[in-house]
Formats: structure tokens, C-alpha cells, sequence
């Protein structure tokens, strides 16, 4: 009798375990000013920013200590703009596109030094995949994968777009449930995917929000859910980009104010201001877990 009743209490710890859900609380630590407006990620005590048209790399201080104003050197077809970004291993994982008014064409997968910050490598976009735009991209090295998010409205926003890491291979998408509006950013920690969406009215005050998501295996959708609203920056404005410290239980989030922004490009600026402000928000995250559904 002691021995099944060590075994049920080991199946009924599995299932429970199953049933967990991650809630996680964010305390916002510290806020930099940064050069650049899009992207931000995080690896091993450095920072790299991307602006439109951009890169630059900070230490742990936070001080700019390489920048690259001339990234779109060597490609083999006109862009003139980068989303949001990740690195892994040494590399700089950037969405290029020529985008105006709104419109995008071109899009591609770039590869950067993370030291240099010069091109390394590009791969395609598969256009028969129905994305329209690259406002963001996330390396998930558990799955040897990229994945792509779209800021237009419409089919291409309702979904993400997944490629393979090594050879840049289009894999499919994945088709989000309930998505969130002008996705801005994409990230990849503990399972789960996070994604910014600029889905708030700066001229009214509302903030804007994060969301989080897990691709199952083989899945072709996937339900989103609101994990933050950001009420606490110093003024509402466009999010953009972020990134995980992984080790440390960090959050960087990337978050301009100061323009205002019609059809994803600067038209002028709110009052009081003569110039954009793009900082890098750090949170410190504190993850418990509670019984899921």
C-alpha cells in the first residue's frame, strides 16, 4: 500500500505540474536614454540598440561603445529600415526592409556582427507566406528557429513567421488568437514568446502592453495573453523592442516618446518637445507559479 501510494502521489505532483501557469510581477529598476529607436537586445552584460537606420552596441553601464550608422552596406537589395532585434551567439539578428508610408517590400533576415556591427549574411523572406511587413524578430535557440512578427493590421498582423536558424528556411506561421494590434517587438525566455504591441493612444494617455504567447509543437495557432500594461514609464509614447536577461530575471524594453507617429513614420512633435526621447526601460521580474486552468 506505501509504494502505490508513493507512486499516486508522484502522478498527481506530474499532473499538477502540468497545470502550472508562470505569473510573473515586473518593478521597474532603472531607465536609460540610448541612440536609436527600434530594437533592443541583451547578452552577456552588453546591450545593443537598433535605430531605423542604425546599430549600436552598450556595455553594462550603459555607455555606447561601437555604433554603426551605415548597416544597410552590402545588401543585394534597396532597404532602409530595421525592426526590433535579438542576438545570439556573437550575432545581431535583424527584420530589414524598405519601408514607407506604411508599406514594406524587401524584407529579409540580416545577420550582423555583434562586435562590428557589419553585415554578415541575409536570408529571404518567403513572400508566398502572406507577411507584409518586419516589425520585429526573435531567435529561439531551443528550437534552432527564427520567428518574424508583422506591425500592419489586416492577415499579415494576425500572424508570426517562423524560419529555420541555421539556414533561413521558411518553416510556416503560426496563426495568433486574439492578437494585439501594431505588434512592435518579439522575444523568446522560458518557453513562451513576448510581444509588445503599440496598442495604446499616447495623445490620450493610455498605455501601451505586453503579451505572451507558447507555440506548441506542430501547433498552427496559438491564444495571446495580456501579461503587462506599462503605466509606469515616465510618458506614454510608441514601444518598441525588448529582450530578456535570461540569468538575472531581467526585462529591457525600448520605449519612445516625444513624436508623434502617423502610419509608422515621425510627422512633428507632442508640445514641450523638440525631438524624439528613446530609452531602454530595465524591470526586474519575479516569477511564481500558480494553477492554471
Amino acid at each position: 500500500m506505501r509504494k502505490i501510494s508513493i507512486v499516486l502521489l508522484a502522478l498527481t505532483a506530474i499532473i499538477c505540474t502540468g497545470c502550472m501557469e508562470i505569473e510573473t510581477s515586473y518593478e521597474l529598476e532603472q531607465s536609460y536614454p540610448v541612440d536609436g529607436r527600434q530594437g533592443v537586445c541583451y547578452e552577456d552584460g552588453f546591450c545593443w540598440i537598433s535605430g531605423s537606420q542604425s546599430l549600436a552596441k552598450y556595455d553594462a553601464k550603459m555607455n555606447k561603445i561601437a555604433e554603426n550608422t551605415e548597416p544597410f552596406e552590402g545588401y543585394e537589395s534597396e532597404v532602409n529600415h530595421i525592426g526590433d532585434i535579438d542576438v545570439y551567439m556573437g550575432e545581431i539578428y535583424a527584420g530589414t526592409e524598405f519601408f514607407m508610408d506604411g508599406v514594406s517590400s524587401n524584407i529579409q533576415i540580416s545577420i550582423y556582427d555583434a562586435d562590428t556591427l557589419k553585415l554578415k549574411r541575409t536570408f529571404p523572406f518567403e513572400p508566398e507566406s502572406g507577411q507584409k511587413e518586419c516589425s520585429g524578430i526573435a531567435v529561439d535557440p531551443e528550437h534552432r528557429t527564427v520567428w518574424m512578427c508583422s506591425w500592419v493590421g489586416g492577415e499579415s498582423g494576425r500572424y508570426i513567421y517562423k524560419y529555420d536558424l541555421m539556414n533561413g528556411e521558411y518553416l510556416g506561421k503560426v496563426l495568433l488568437k486574439e492578437p494585439p494590434k501594431w505588434i512592435q517587438g518579439i522575444a523568446c525566455s522560458n518557453g513562451y514568446l513576448y510581444i509588445t504591441a503599440d496598442d495604446g493612444d499616447a495623445d490620450k494617455g493610455e498605455p501601451d502592453h505586453l503579451y505572451r504567447t507558447r507555440i506548441r509543437r506542430g501547433a498552427k495557432s496559438a491564444m495571446v495573453e495580456p501579461e503587462k500594461t506599462f503605466n509606469d514609464v515616465k510618458k506614454q509614447g510608441e514601444i518598441e523592442g525588448l529582450s530578456f536577461d535570461r540569468n538575472n530575471g531581467k526585462l529591457f524594453l525600448l520605449y519612445n516618446r516625444g513624436a508623434i507617429i502617423k502610419l509608422g513614420m515621425p510627422t512633428g512633435f507632442y508640445p514641450g518637445y523638440d525631438r524624439e526621447i528613446s530609452e531602454v526601460f530595465r524591470y526586474n521580474m519575479s516569477r511564481e507559479f500558480a494553477a492554471g486552468n
